[in-house]
């Protein structure tokens, strides 16, 4: 399958730029390039996005880069978890990272995002860091989450990313009332809120989305379908898989969530529905190439082929390597080096995680409730717990 179509639309003007442009290594141009998306959207009772998207060769290396950047992560934490230093659950994002990097190419800062637990790479998305990835990952102070979340609850609130849950679905009324904050205080912004397609049958969710478009909140439902709740496809556990169509009343838009651009552009229109009309429901096609979580090999329920088959086809980082490529902004080798560096960049970020100590058994009892109640700690080495309800 081709990655996408390039048509590059330079006036006359540019034309002496643009050649200076190609001539060059790795492009840091911010000129206008127009790319035709993998496949054409699919809608539900809206008029769907053009396929052209707009785009610049600093954006598309940006995008390799990230993707790069959240798929050696991945990778990382499974070796990591396989070690035993991380323990519990762990659900791995890769191949699913052309989602998180395009909806954060659209928004702003100032726009929620809410998640399930296959959370890390969209906490990367919205600023984080690897090294309060991987404390976090392996429960230590310096996580985001103070090592007290784990895997599954990420959570960066000065870049509204509220996490990171581990009940299926009930991330999705939560994300609502996000929407319902944003539209109460008229700040123009929107709420994606994110769920896998093992999630899209809780009736929790047609509930939220039922009050969302009767008082028009600005809520993005995303149904990332990787096609598998937990080992169960999609065909089995749905009698009806078009996820995008599930709102009835509400509009929906299925995209190629494999396709960085497409999901830039999908969510580009989706908050600007939002805002002005009420919630919209996206379903983004895409795939994890790992199993659901760590205790599941991923291959008992599906072939070897298939996986192997979307790699070849449809990978979200080979896609933008073939752009790169194609029109001379970037050489092979300078993105096999920009990867060598990735993984350096990585394995620092780990050496770094484990550095920081373990929290404090006294920690198991803050966060819990109300700042000022619940327990504390006292006595001359603050070992001596006591309740300290109202």
């Amino acid at each position: 399958m081709a990655a996408a179509i390039l048509l590059r639309r330079v006036p006359p003007a540019r034309a002496q730029a643009t050649a200076l442009i190609a001539a060059r290594s790795i492009s840091d141009s911010t000129a206008p390039l127009t790319i035709e998306t993998s496949v054409p959207f699919t809608s539900h009772i809206v008029d769907p996005p053009s396929r052209d998207v707009t785009t610049t060769p600093a954006e598309l290396l940006t995008f390799f880069r990230d993707m790069s950047v959240m798929r050696r992560m991945e990778i990382a934490a499974d070796s990591l978890y396989k070690a035993k230093l991380i323990r519990g659950f762990c659900h791995l994002y890769d191949g699913q990272e052309a989602v998180a990097v395009g909806m954060e190419a659209a928004i702003t800062r100032s726009d929620s995002i809410i998640t399930a637990y296959r959370d890390h790479c969209t906490y990367l998305a919205r600023g984080g860091d690897l090294v309060s990835a991987f404390a976090e990952l392996m429960g230590r102070q310096a996580g985001c989450s103070r090592g007290k979340g784990g895997s599954m609850h990420f959570y960066k609130k000065d870049a509204n990313f509220y996490g990171g849950h581990g009940i299926v679905g009930a991330q999705v009324p939560l994300g609502c009332g996000l929407a319902f904050a944003q539209k109460y205080r008229k700040e123009e912004t929107a709420t994606f809120a994110l769920y896998g397609d093992g999630a899209a049958n809780q009736g929790q969710l047609f509930e939220a989305l039922n009050i969302s478009a009767l008082w028009k909140l600005p809520a993005i439902l995303v149904c990332e379908n990787n096609h598998y709740g937990m080992g169960t496809a999609e065909w089995r556990a749905a009698k009806s898989p078009a996820y995008y169509k599930r709102g009835d009343y509400v509009p929906g838009l299925k995209v190629d969530g494999m396709d960085v651009l497409a999901v830039k552009q999908a969510c580009k229109f989706a908050k600007e529905h939002a805002i002005a009309n009420g919630p919209i429901v996206l379903e983004m096609d895409t795939y994890r190439y790992h199993g659901h979580s760590m205790s599941d090999p991923g291959s008992t329920y599906r072939t070897r082929d298939e996986i192997s088959g979307v790699r070849q086809e449809r990978d979200p980082i080979e896609r933008v390597r073939k752009l790169i490529l194609a029109h001379d902004l970037a050489t092979a080798a300078e993105l096999k080096d920009m990867e060598k560096e990735i993984r350096k960049e990585v394995d620092d970020a780990i050496a770094k995680a484990k550095e920081s100590p373990m929290p404090d058994t006294s920690e198991l009892f803050t966060n819990v409730y109300v700042k000022g109640f619940g327990v504390e700690s006292f006595g001359a080495d603050r070992k001596e717990l006591r309740a300290t309800l109202p």
